[in-house]
């Protein structure tokens, strides 16, 4: 594989490449040890990114986030990781600290700064690498099926450098009662590279549990950071009647980029509840995709992002209704300021076959500074005739009216806009069900309005 594969990558590509790809795949194929099914989903992502390479102005899909800036960059395989202490990841975690915590630094599992605990029978928690190493079933028949390596150029990127990341089972009927934390940690040992890593969540039959995932950047080098790409694929299966609670946030350097890619695959009658909250990376991207495969099923898409100076943040979503009496809904807000540029892209498709279809998609977005821009689209497409199905977007400047209220109310200063922005931002955050991951992201986001406004 490996050395065809540099050739065929270099050959067709071309420019649209990325620079050091075809090297690092061929290293991680010789070096990993795969069994066949992981080998030869390797060799196809190879082989898709080979034929499409990175998109392009002319991609519908991307056609508001350039690309340029990553494909000139040249990657290079990781050094070794900065030295991390448990007490340097007390600032990103969230909640009690007896919660399960996998702690993957440079997209490998640290155990060492990991703590599983005790889990109830029938849950597992765990790395990727070791379930691969084991052969875990439910790895071969779920890995690279729900992402597949067409869905996107970064999937396919993504299944080609893989070697670690989360594995998470909840086996039929059990109900977890803490939260189980991911914390996706890149030192300055990932500059200049690609780290890959893949998150794996199947819930069984009547299984519950709540996931965050969260990324960040550890560095104590001077000067500025050089960039990295974190290419990360999070793969969600939930059977029939499963419940899970998904929170998403991503806060690392203004040097990264980050793409990101969730697949969820729902059965009849389950349940997905997702939160997402965008702060940092110079380019950030995440694409979620909600496949509604039984009758019955709820998904609800909650998300915010913000961004300042000179970054990029796109938010693609698609919800896939393919059956009848589901329902989903989707509430969107972004806040941008100085010359921060936006893009959300969200899709809901109703099938023939998915009659009394309830679906509702709002996207709102608040422009703090004069360059500030957003490109919002949402779409409906309907191919049934009995559903409730409505969508709007939203974009607009902090109200002089309401400024004037609340200062005839003695509230001066800096505080009037740091309020009315923390209002806004209100509804999204309020959607976290879980107490105390709810109260720490409020704290997080109140601290980077005051931030906006400084």
């Amino acid at each position: 594989m490996t050395s065809l594969a540099a050739d065929v990558v270099t050959s067709r590509a071309g420019s649209r490449t990325l620079r050091g790809f075809a090297e690092l795949a061929t290293a991680v194929a010789d070096a990993a040890g795969d069994p066949a099914w992981l080998a030869d989903l390797r060799r196809a992502a190879v082989a898709r990114f080979a034929d499409v390479g990175l998109p392009g102005s002319k991609d519908e899909e991307w056609r508001f986030t350039p690309l340029q800036g990553l494909a000139a960059l040249q990657f290079n395989a990781p050094g070794p990781a900065m030295p991390v202490a448990i007490v340097d990841l007390a600032p990103f975690l969230l909640g009690m600290p007896g919660w399960p915590l996998l702690v993957v630094v440079d997209g490998y599992v640290d155990r060492r700064l990991s703590r599983i605990g005790t889990l109830p029978p029938g849950a597992t928690f765990g790395s990727l690498a070791d379930a691969i190493a084991i052969g875990h079933p439910l790895v071969e028949r779920h890995l690279g099926h729900h992402a597949p390596v067409d869905a996107s150029a970064f999937t396919a990127v993504n299944a080609a450098l893989v070697r670690d990341g989360a594995f998470v089972h909840v086996g039929a009927g059990v109900a977890l009662q803490e939260p189980l934390h991911v914390l996706y940690v890149a030192t300055d040992g990932a500059a200049g590279s690609i780290v890959a890593p893949r998150m794996l969540t199947v819930l069984d039959r009547g299984a519950q549990a709540t996931v965050i995932e969260t990324f960040v950047h550890l560095g104590h080098a001077r000067g500025t950071p050089r960039p990295q790409l974190t290419d990360i694929c999070a793969e969600i299966v939930l059977g029939e009647s499963a419940r899970l609670e998904h929170t998403r946030l991503q806060r690392e350097s203004l040097a990264t980029y980050h793409v990101g890619f969730t697949a969820v695959d729902q059965a009849r009658a389950s349940h997905y509840r997702s939160f997402a909250l965008a702060l940092g990376g110079r380019l950030s991207r995440h694409n979620l995709h909600a496949r509604l495969g039984g009758a019955n099923i709820e998904t609800l898409l909650y998300g915010l992002y913000v961004a300042r100076g000179e970054q990029l943040v796109d938010s693609h979503t698609a919800i896939f209704h393919d059956h009848p009496d589901c329902r989903s809904w989707e509430v969107y807000k972004g806040v941008l300021a100085e010359r921060a540029r936006g893009v959300f892209n969200g899709k809901v498709i109703v099938r023939p076959e998915a009659q009394r279809t309830d679906a509702k998609q709002t996207n709102r977005n608040l422009l703090l500074g004069d360059e500030a821009r957003i490109d919002t689209k949402p779409q409906l497409e309907i191919f049934a005739d009995d559903v409730k199905c409505t969508h709007g977007a939203t974009v607009g400047k902090l109200d002089d009216q309401q400024r004037y209220y609340m200062r005839s109310r003695g509230i001066a200063g800096r505080a009037v806009e740091v309020l009315l922005i923390t209002a806004f931002v209100a509804e999204v955050v309020a959607e976290i069900t879980q107490p105390q991951v709810r109260e720490a992201l409020e704290a997080l986001v109140y601290a980077e309005m005051n931030a906006l406004i400084a």
